[in-house]
């Protein structure tokens, strides 16, 4: 649930305003609905629950001059904005966030600052470090995994596992000392949103829903 509310939040925040259609139409485009639970009815149902817990404002629109039924939009009230942004910085920091998360988080850390992004990548790597030494406090890797029988390949899982999310976080942190990416307060942001009208070409094809 915390990674739909994530990427509803994140969404919603990059318009300023928008009501439902526009946050699925965005979190297709990002190819969400592959890699999380970013699904349809997940999406409009969180959007209903964070206007209910006060993170949402939601605004009753006028009906279109189609004729169609009035549609709600929501805004992000500063509770939501504290949500999001504890949200944004745990998945960033947390060692053991599952990819849905660490994904969602990825596509939104601009919306942090550079430096502090930075700081939450380096605990991250922090983390990770910590895991590997008390793994290998009881697990010898130069001695293979078969000294444990086949168990053993659950520890080099988890050595090898660890050895490359450090890897990947400090190439990461890298390319963003080294100048990439727009980060709050540097400029234009990076467009990751669709335009009113704009199409979606990785739009599923489900049902439009208000």
């Amino acid at each position: 649930m915390s990674t739909i509310r994530l990427l509803v939040l994140g969404a919603v925040r990059q318009h300023g305003r928008a009501h439902g259609y526009q946050v699925r139409n965005d979190l297709e485009y990002w190819g969400a609905h592959e890699w999380s639970n970013a699904k349809p009815g997940s999406i409009y149902h969180a959007l209903k629950q964070m206007a209910k817990q006060g993170l949402l404002h939601a605004h009753e629109t006028a009906p279109s001059t189609a004729g169609g039924p009035p549609r709600t939009e929501y805004e992000v009230t500063d509770t939501g904005t504290e949500e999001y942004l504890a949200l944004l910085r745990r998945s960033l920091t947390d060692r053991d966030q599952k990819p849905d998360a660490l994904s969602a988080a990825l596509g939104l850390m601009v919306d942090l600052d550079r430096e502090e992004v930075l700081g939450l990548l380096r605990e991250r790597v922090r983390a990770i470090e910590e895991w590997r030494a008390s793994v290998t406090g009881y697990y010898t890797p130069e001695g293979g995994p078969g000294q444990l029988g086949h168990i053993g390949e659950i520890m080099n899982f988890w050595v090898h596992s660890a050895d490359s999310g450090a890897d990947w976080t400090r190439g990461l942190i890298g390319r963003i000392e080294g100048g990439a990416y727009t980060f709050a307060g540097e400029g234009p942001p990076f467009v990751g949103v669709l335009g009113e009208g704009e199409e979606n070409p990785y739009a599923t094809g489900v049902a439009r829903r208000t």
